[in-house]
């Protein structure tokens, strides 16, 4: 049996909606990022690639006359540590469908938890809202 102040549930619920506002509406701004990010590595890593070609073994090419392209891979062994790491996207990306229900659902909730005389939250509800804190 849970019991927690409703005054600390509808706080921790507008707290959240939010940062859930603060993250849709950043989220663009997270992808130009993370993709600039991307292809700084991708140059990083065809520099490492480039600089250590001596050492390459299983060489394998590919010509496809229709579109003029040369396709030449290769496999480099290497440490960890010794390449360039690649970026992690350290962000959720929220689509529009899934961003307006749970921002619904948790506008609603606080709408309700701010009009009842209850000054502790049942478990049935605490269990209902309970994914969003």
């Amino acid at each position: 049996n849970v019991k927690i102040a409703t005054s600390k549930v509808i706080t921790a619920l507008e707290n959240r909606l939010a940062k859930l506002e603060a993250d849709y509406k950043k989220q663009d701004e997270n992808e130009a990022n993370y993709q600039s990010a991307l292809e700084a590595w991708k140059k990083d890593l065809f520099a490492y690639a480039i600089a250590n070609i001596d050492k390459a073994q299983n060489v394998r090419t590919s010509y496809r006359q229709w579109s003029g392209n040369l396709n030449i891979d290769f496999d480099l062994t290497a440490k960890e540590n010794e390449c360039p790491a690649e970026p992690t996207r350290d962000f959720e990306q929220i689509h529009q469908h899934t961003y307006n229900d749970m921002k619904e659902e948790m506008e609603n909730a606080i709408r309700i938890l701010k009009m009842t005389d209850e000054e502790v939250v049942s478990t049935s509800t605490y269990n209902a809202i309970a994914r969003y804190l």
